[in-house]
């Protein structure tokens, strides 16, 4: 059942992986159809994310060619619509979706393990190994499309989906309860800042490393204690004083956090944006009794999770600004600076408001 008549749509196109100059916004592109399992959702807001600009630079390839940039470890297909944050409409159902679904206000979970309503061998990512929602329309499998019963504005919800389910999969791969110390890198970033709320709400002690001009936000956020971010960890905080490490950042720094970890602590990480190459002195992790968790595919649950925190309010969106999809290029440029804290976050078509 279709209400949505326009065969054109609006959207961004990547042409290939490069600079800014690779997004090409189009008001020709074909507006998508579901399939059986399907839905087409009309996208009223999409956030912007570190995977989009890694995506577009190629920086997952570990061998500095183009057939292996994506999150599956495989050559992207171009153009490609990206967008992995998402929040909009339901407009249309395919043959094998309940009708009722029309209408419904939903989130994407950015994590897919089925498409076209068959099981993926490995996860692909919204708007990265398929089209995403920097566009009027998109569709995807019902099974990843989420009601959401909530007074916040598209624009704040589309905050939510891909920082918040890193940070909430992080916590749940780490066990994190109300015993926890929590020590957050980068936690000023949308996925930082999501750590701090979602650990809070599990009651847990957090630390939160950034600068010193964001440190009065992260506070109000509910960080218990600021480390600046030129400091040493093991001078402030002590050897074995943390139970849990949230990284984001990688780079020079990382052997102090498995310094600072007690014995039998548990290191996350789901980011490297300070470099992805680190030293690793193997008598520390197995010593210590270290547990080490990769996060990426979001364990079973997690999405489901975090819809209900955001409907009992547990979380709070932070936008930091917001841009016209027309105007990506100075969205990601701005989101590139680091200046900002949260998300910055696309208006793509009218929504909700209020």
């Amino acid at each position: 059942m279709a209400i949505e008549n326009a065969p054109l749509m609006k959207g961004v196109y990547l042409t290939g992986h490069g600079d800014i100059e690779k997004l090409e916004y189009r008001e020709d592109i074909a507006r998508p159809t579901p399939s059986a399992q399907q839905v087409l959702i009309r996208v009223s807001a999409a956030g912007v994310n570190n995977t989009d600009i890694n995506t577009r630079t190629g920086w997952y390839s570990k061998s500095n060619e183009s057939d292996d940039a994506s999150w599956s470890g495989k050559a992207l297909t171009f153009p490609l619509i990206q967008g992995a944050d998402v929040c909009g409409v339901i407009v249309e159902v395919g043959a094998e979706v309940d009708a009722k679904r029309i209408g419904e206000r939903v989130l994407v979970e950015p994590c897919l393990t089925q498409f076209n309503g068959q099981p993926l061998e490995r996860f692909w990512y919204f708007g990265s190994e398929c089209h995403g929602g920097f566009a009027e329309y998109a569709v995807i499998d019902s099974a990843h499309a989420y009601a959401v019963n909530s007074s916040l504005t598209d624009i704040e919800l589309a905050s939510f989906p891909c920082s918040y389910s890193t940070a909430e999969n992080m916590l749940t791969c780490a066990q994190v309860d109300h015993t926890d110390t929590v020590l957050i890198s980068g936690a000023s970033g949308g996925v930082g800042s999501a750590a701090i709320q979602l650990a809070k709400a599990r009651g847990a002690k957090v630390i939160a490393i950034t600068s010193e001009s964001k440190a009065s936000l992260l506070t109000e956020l509910g960080a218990d204690e600021i480390v600046l971010r030129d400091r040493s960890l093991q001078q402030t905080l002590g050897d074995n004083s943390v139970d849990v490490v949230i990284d984001l950042v990688g780079g020079e720094q990382w052997p102090q956090f498995l310094n600072v970890l007690k014995p039998r602590g548990r290191y996350a990480v789901a980011g490297a944006i300070g470099g992805a190459l680190v030293e690793l002195d193997i008598r520390t992790l197995y010593l210590k009794d270290l547990r080490f968790y990769g996060c990426t595919q979001l364990e079973t649950g997690v999405f489901a999770s975090l819809i209900q925190r955001i409907e009992k309010g547990h979380i709070r969106p932070l936008v930091a600004k917001t841009y016209p999809l027309a105007e990506i290029g100075l969205a990601q440029e701005a989101f590139g600076s680091k200046q900002h804290i949260g998300k910055i976050v696309l208006s793509v078509s009218d929504g909700h408001t209020a």
